[in-house]
């Protein structure tokens, strides 16, 4: 049996009828460890309990937003999540996608694409590791480790997460070359990255503020300007 489908899914929202809807579709794409909540609260409760591996958050819920859910459910998971709402508007999207979310749907929605967007997170998520050992590499007194995905100075360590990693490590093959904002959306969110610009500018500031001394003036990872970034890696270390 297909590994992914073996993944425990979430589905919160409010209305029954959709909750029961996206549960058929998910079963007909051989899913079976489903998990409902009607509220914030309940999806709290779920995680807690159930420990699911992926959920698929609506907007709008009785006790809250999916936002606030989203920051809570942060405190206790690292779960990729999907929003789906009926809210089509590019600033609820660009704040979804900018807390770190994975992916952020449109109600009405096609069953199909749905389905292929939850299959691309979780593959790309839970997909077994490749065998490639990733490079160690520095930036100033920064030392960067994609392989053990942290980044490394006299103050400490911090953790990068997927798509920091996954930004960092497009950048670091074309090293010393400009790397359009198209190619690095397309490296974290695959062919369906069109409108991701702002969302890779947060992405880009708080990278760089685990790789600059001066993040407002950074050294390392430059902006060119109308066409995107470049990535000015000193060394390679062992």
């Amino acid at each position: 049996m297909d590994q992914i489908k073996q993944k425990k899914v979430l589905i919160v929202d409010d209305e029954h009828e959709i909750r029961e809807m996206i549960d058929s579709f998910l079963r007909k794409e051989g899913f079976f460890r489903i998990f409902h909540a009607a509220s914030c609260s309940e999806a709290i409760e779920v995680c807690l309990s159930d420990k699911p591996d992926i959920a698929i958050l609506d907007v709008m819920l009785p006790d809250g937003d999916g936002f606030s859910l989203f920051s809570s459910l942060r405190r206790i998971s690292d779960i990729p999540v999907l929003f789906l709402s009926a809210r089509n508007k590019d600033e609820d999207r660009i704040l979804g996608l900018g807390l770190g979310a994975d992916d952020y749907i449109v109600k009405p929605f096609l069953p199909r694409e749905l389905m292929l967007r939850l299959g691309a997170v979780l593959r790309r998520v839970y997909a077994p590791p490749k065998q490639e050992r990733l490079p160690v590499f520095a930036l100033g007194s920064f030392t960067v480790d994609l392989e053990g995905g942290v980044v490394r100075s006299a103050s400490g360590e911090q953790p990068l997460t997927a798509k920091e990693h996954a930004l960092l490590k497009k950048l670091y093959e074309n090293r010393g070359r400009i790397v359009t904002s198209d190619a690095l959306c397309n490296a974290v969110w695959g062919d369906d990255s069109f409108g991701y610009e702002n969302t890779l500018m947060v992405h880009i500031r708080r990278i760089r503020e685990k790789i600059e001394s001066d993040p407002s003036s950074p050294e390392h990872l430059l902006t060119v300007r109308g066409l995107g970034y470049k990535l000015m890696a000193s060394e390679d270390r062992a």
